[in-house]
């Protein structure tokens, strides 16, 4: 079930020519990661010692493997390998695991918690961040994003991910699943510049509707490149 979402990319060709994310060090910003630390898709990652460390900027310390499962599937697209029923695009790449979102709810703070995510994956020499989070609204709606907002120069989290570009840093972010409700533009940070902003597809390759849209406020093409996202 999971082999058309990796060969979409061609992600099966590169790991028969030995492309598996070896040397490759990518942080993921999440919710949490649910018994990551226990479950068999990940034994490889633990047996490696490919999950290098963890941070909490929600609560403070390292511990990140309860709160929401949705950190726990993101990084199975990656990190997953059970050869023969479900193989993540970078199953030998090292992973920090790094928990800013808080799903209780919805408030600015959220975003600077993401910041600091990016400054600590930048401190321990990320490669590439990866991150199925973004910001629109809000729990107090005065505080919410505007279109206008989404310029890439405005909201904290896309000027955070803009400067880890600057840095070097491969940012990959979702541009958000609001694409069926009224406001459904990109959130951010995937209105980012220099970053890239991922839509979703189903399994023919077909728009997931779900899916956030552009342009960014100021006329770039976003979604920057789709995956599936739909039935993944």
């Amino acid at each position: 079930q999971a082999l058309n979402q990796i060969q979409m990319l061609g992600g099966d060709l590169l790991h028969d020519l030995g492309y598996q994310g070896q040397g490759t060090v990518i942080a993921v910003l999440d919710a949490g990661f649910t018994d990551v630390d226990n479950m068999i898709v990940f034994d490889s990652l633990r047996a490696g010692n490919q999950i290098l460390g963890t941070r909490n900027f929600v609560d403070g310390g390292t511990f990140v493997y309860g709160f929401n499962s949705h950190g726990t599937a993101v990084l199975s697209t990656m990190g997953a390998n059970i050869p023969g029923t479900f193989v993540g695009t970078a199953p030998k790449a090292s992973y920090y695991l790094i928990r800013t979102e808080d799903v209780s709810s919805e408030t600015p703070i959220e975003e600077f918690n993401w910041l600091s995510g990016v400054e600590y994956a930048d401190s321990v020499g990320a490669d590439v961040i990866n991150s199925s989070l973004g910001y629109t609204t809000f729990d107090n709606p005065a505080l919410n994003h505007t279109y206008a907002d989404q310029n890439g120069h405005t909201n904290i989290s896309a000027r955070a991910a803009s400067r880890c570009a600057s840095k070097g840093i491969v940012v990959v972010v979702s541009a958000g699943n609001e694409g069926s409700s009224f406001f459904h533009y990109i959130s951010s940070p995937a209105d980012a510049d220099s970053i890239l902003a991922i839509g979703a597809v189903d399994g023919q390759g077909n728009y997931a509707g779900f899916s956030s849209t552009g342009p960014s406020y100021d006329g770039r093409i976003k979604p920057d490149v789709a995956a599936q996202g739909s039935g993944t």
